[in-house]
C-alpha cells in the first residue's frame, strides 16, 4: 500500500482549537472531521497527550486532516520536526505509523498517519500513566 500520501489524524495540541492547529494547519488543509483511532489509548504528557496503542476496547478521539496536495510535503516534513519523529531514531518520543481511523460522520475506515507513543515511552506510560478519561484531549472535551 503507497503510504505517501495519507491524511493525518491529529488528536492533540493540532486539534482545532489547540495551540499548534493555526500554526502548523492554517491554509494546508482541504478538509478537518471529526474521526477516532480504536485500538489506542490517550494518556497525558508535560502538556500533550499520547497515543499508545493497545489491545484493549481504547478509542482516541480526534480529526482527521486532508492536507492540500501542493502543501501534502511541507506539513509531513513540519509534522515530522513538531513530534521530534526521525525515522528509524530509537530515542523518539513518537512514531509516525499508518493506521486505520473511523470517520464520526458515516463511520468508513480511513488509512491515516498517526503519531503514537514510541516504544519505551508507551511502556513507561503503561507502567506509570494513567489514561485520560473519554479519550480526547484537552480531558473533558
Amino acid at each position: 500500500m503507497d503510504t505517501a500520501r495519507l491524511p493525518f489524524f491529529v488528536y492533540g495540541t493540532l486539534r482545532p482549537g489547540g495551540r499548534n492547529h493555526g500554526l502548523f494547519l492554517r491554509g494546508r488543509t482541504l478538509a478537518e472531521e471529526p474521526a477516532r483511532l480504536p485500538g489506542a489509548l490517550l494518556y497525558a504528557g508535560p502538556g500533550y497527550p499520547y497515543a499508545v496503542e493497545d489491545d484493549a476496547a481504547g478509542v482516541v478521539g480526534g480529526e482527521l486532516v486532508t492536507a492540500r496536495p501542493e502543501a501534502y510535503g511541507e506539513l509531513l516534513a513540519a509534522l515530522d520536526r513538531l513530534e521530534e519523529y526521525v525515522p528509524g531514531e530509537p530515542h523518539n518520543l513518537y512514531d509516525r505509523v499508518a493506521r486505520t481511523v473511523v470517520r464520526d460522520a458515516d463511520g468508513a475506515p480511513v488509512r491515516a498517519w498517526v503519531y503514537v507513543a514510541a516504544p519505551a515511552v508507551a511502556a513507561r506510560l503503561r507502567a506509570l500513566g494513567t489514561p485520560v478519561e473519554g479519550g480526547a484531549w484537552p480531558p473533558g472535551r
